[in-house]
């Protein structure tokens, strides 16, 4: 059962770890404010088709208004024509009318009454919507700052472990640079130094090489003592 439970601990936790990942607040909250709108597009309709109700019963109070006038005219006609059944009718007509005016008239002051609840609710709902239309705007603002910054810093922080590596190539590559100069340094001293010593080209034979390099420093010598002569610094015999 222990086990189970720290299973299921477990599940939940990735579960609820998937969502956060997966829900952007800033979709959360233009949804709900599309939920609020949406109610509030209701209210907007109910108020129109309280006012239309109203307005069609208003008409009908009006057409009852004219025949009841109409009737009592009737009626006024008939007693001047000493048609007392025919007055009485007329009467009796109006009073039917009049008593469906009443009926209507109590049903356009309810309508009054609800056309005036559903607007101060579209007024109260207009200014609720409103105020969190500005705080979500606000909200979604600092979400994507804070997210700016969260990449930003997490940019900055990858850039400080790759410059490690940055580091070590660039060492690496300075010293590199730095014995390949002084190989080539070493080339360059070395080649003067044989260009100095002019050396007697090989012919691949050891002892024809061996005679001309005694020839070499023979001619070497007898230049010296000619050079000697010339100058009146020939060595004196002992």
């Amino acid at each position: 059962m222990g086990l189970m439970s720290r299973v299921s601990t477990i599940f939940k936790s990735k579960v609820n770890n998937v969502l956060d990942k997966a829900e952007d607040p800033r979709q959360t909250l233009e949804y709900s404010y599309q939920k609020q709108v949406e109610q509030l597009q209701n209210v907007r309709r109910g108020v129109a088709e309280v006012v239309t109700s109203k307005k069609r019963i208003e008409l009908q109070l009006n057409r009852l208004e004219q025949s009841a006038e109409q009737y009592g005219q009737d009626a006024r006609d008939a007693v001047k024509a000493d048609r007392d059944d025919l007055a009485q009718q007329a009467l009796n007509s109006k009073q039917a009318i009049v008593n469906q005016m009443d009926g209507l008239k109590t049903q356009v002051g309810d309508l009054a009454r609800e056309e005036q609840r559903l607007v101060d609710l579209q007024h109260k709902l207009t200014a609720k919507v409103e105020a969190f239309r500005t705080q979500k705007e606000v909200i979604k603002a600092q979400y994507s700052a804070a997210q700016a910054q969260v990449k930003i810093g997490e940019a900055f922080s990858g850039l400080g472990e790759d410059m490690a590596d940055v580091n070590m190539a660039v060492q690496r590559a300075q010293d590199r640079t730095q014995a390949l100069q002084a190989r080539a340094q070493a080339i360059d001293e070395l080649s003067v130094t044989m260009a100095l010593e002019s050396p007697v080209a090989s012919s691949g034979d050891a002892v024809r090489d061996e005679l001309n390099r005694i020839k070499a420093q023979t001619g070497v010598s007898d230049e010296l003592a000619r050079l000697k002569l010339e100058m009146g610094k020939e060595d004196n015999p002992s």
